[in-house]
């Protein structure tokens, strides 16, 4: 992998990609740098479940169907018999990883937190907890009057194995404050990020585009991912996709098909410091998630038990582990499930 002070691609020449570059090339170009870093030709995933805890939020994002508000008829908390429920059935179709996120609920101190993921600990060791975005542990530590770095160790002590990188969005304030002016800004993202690395605890990196940014926003976004992992980031992976406008205040159209597989190329392009880039099927669908394999991804993500956030947004595209399988083998590639941590559990002969 190249570190800071070796040739990489700078600011300019990857928005002259993104702005001018030819579809086909960038795609070829992203996909010589997968085949370097994952010579093997393996394509993996995850088999988990996306538990979404509550919908009541204070961030109210504009781009988001899923929120509702404390008073909503259809707001919720989850109990934890509820959550255990879940992870039972995860743990029953042989899955690892548990992704636990929902919205910036007030109500929500820390001792809830610890109380849950000790007793998930307990009940499913072999359950990777990869939970709460940079958002909700920063929205825990306020509602808690705790310090970012007392009440990461207190989670992470309690049973919180690794953090996803939701709530990313574009990594530019002036973005951020036009879509999701009440959440976190970008440099405070990236410092939850760091802190949790320092932990020894892995991450994860996205970007959500299509919105309203600009160019130039996506490339620092990517630029800003990139920096914070030289800082000493542990992200294992990258996820790009595309804003979902159904149900949402925000509504406009969404980025092209054409749009995310730009993106997808140049984000693995860019991302000389991150092994892994994860291809979207849940916003894309299985044909577009195949052609991705194509322009730098090496990864399909989880099968995803379920999944709440962007079906509220009208997208519903589902696959099981078995179509999931077929669709890599179908792109030429082998199969293998994976950790969290991208251990190989078990491969899948063609």
């Amino acid at each position: 992998m190249k570190t800071a002070g070796a040739d990489r691609i700078g600011r300019a020449a990857a928005l002259d990609l993104l702005n001018s570059g030819d579809l086909l090339t960038l795609g070829k170009s992203a996909d010589e740098i997968r085949r370097q870093l994952h010579p093997d030709n393996m394509v993996t995933f995850v088999v988990d479940r996306n538990v979404n805890y509550t919908n009541i939020c204070d961030s109210k994002c504009s781009f988001c169907a899923f929120y509702r508000t404390k008073d909503a008829a259809d707001a919720y908390i989850l109990t934890c018999e509820q959550i255990y429920e879940k992870i039972a059935e995860l743990v029953a179709q042989r899955g690892t990883q548990l992704l636990m996120q929902g919205g910036l609920n007030p109500d929500l101190k820390i001792d809830f937190f610890e109380e849950l993921f000790r007793e998930i600990k307990k009940r499913f060791p072999t359950v990777q907890n990869h939970s709460l975005s940079p958002a909700e542990v920063t929205c825990i530590a306020v509602n808690s009057a705790l310090t970012l770095d007392e009440t990461l160790l207190r989670l992470k002590n309690a049973g919180l194995d690794s953090i996803p990188g939701g709530g990313a969005e574009i990594l530019v304030d002036e973005v951020r404050s036009s879509i999701s002016p009440k959440k976190i800004g970008w440099k405070q993202w990236g410092e939850v990020m760091l802190k949790a690395a320092r932990l020894g605890m892995p991450t994860t990196a996205t970007m959500m585009f299509g919105s309203s940014e600009k160019p130039e926003d996506i490339v620092e976004h990517l630029f800003r991912v990139r920096e914070i992992q030289d800082q000493g980031g542990s992200f294992t992976a990258f996820i790009p996709w595309s804003y979902q406008p159904g149900n949402t205040e925000l509504g406009r159209i969404t980025a092209t098909g054409i749009d995310y597989l730009k993106v997808l190329a140049l984000s693995r392009i860019v991302l000389d410091n991150i092994v892994n880039i994860q291809a979207s099927w849940v916003t894309q669908g299985a044909k577009m998630a195949s052609v991705a394999l194509f322009f730098g991804a090496n990864d399909l993500g989880g099968t995803m038990l379920e999944e709440n956030v962007v079906a509220a947004a009208g997208c519903s595209f589902c696959m099981s582990q078995e179509e999931m399988i077929t669709l890599i083998h179908g792109a030429g590639f082998r199969a293998a499930q994976r950790t969290t941590a991208y251990s190989i559990i078990r491969e899948y002969p063609v």
